[in-house]
């Protein structure tokens, strides 16, 4: 018998951020298998991927009270994206700590619009209290993201060798 787990809710004035349902695929899928999104994060992925992607996020929130949500602008409730915090056990040589990970991917029509920002700035209100520090991973040349994390507070705190490129890693204390 499959288990619910309630994921909150956020909304924004723009947005509205709710958990993942498997019926949720087909938006996923879309973005993940752009390759304008995925210049930046590697090749497109494949529907089984993307699939494990899904549950992955779904099982986030069985786990650990937290994850990512998925973004649908509120005037449309069209998909814009995923963002949130996650613990992805990534292999690197700078340690979290045991700090949750910022993620954000935003569908390639939503790009440029503030979405990013303002879906984690909800995000980061809502997680604050109980997570004060946050990290996340960039890649060097991924300039809207590092825009967007400079906007949401995070500060450089080393380099890494992630999958055979570098990436730049963040972190963010709360106020």
């Amino acid at each position: 018998m499959p288990v619910h787990v309630p994921v909150p809710v956020l909304d924004t004035p723009r947005l509205v951020l709710r958990g993942h349902r498997v019926t949720d695929l087909d938006d996923s899928f879309a973005m993940w298998s752009s390759p304008e999104v995925m210049r930046i994060h590697g090749r497109p992925l494949s529907r089984e991927e993307v699939w494990a992607r899904v549950l992955r996020y779904i099982g986030h929130w069985a786990v650990h009270d937290y994850g990512l949500w998925q973004v649908r602008e509120r005037a449309t409730d069209r998909f814009a994206g995923e963002v949130g915090i996650a613990d992805f056990q990534r292999d690197l040589a700078v340690s979290f700590d045991g700090a949750p990970e910022a993620a954000w991917v935003l569908a390639p029509w939503a790009h440029g619009l503030g979405y990013a920002t303002e879906a984690m700035t909800a995000v980061l209100a809502w997680s604050d209290a109980a997570h004060p520090r946050t990290v996340c991973i960039i890649a060097p040349d991924n300039a809207p993201s590092l825009r967007v994390a400079a906007r949401l507070g995070y500060r450089e705190i080393g380099r890494a060798d992630f999958k055979g490129s570098p990436i730049l890693v963040f972190e963010r204390l709360a106020a």
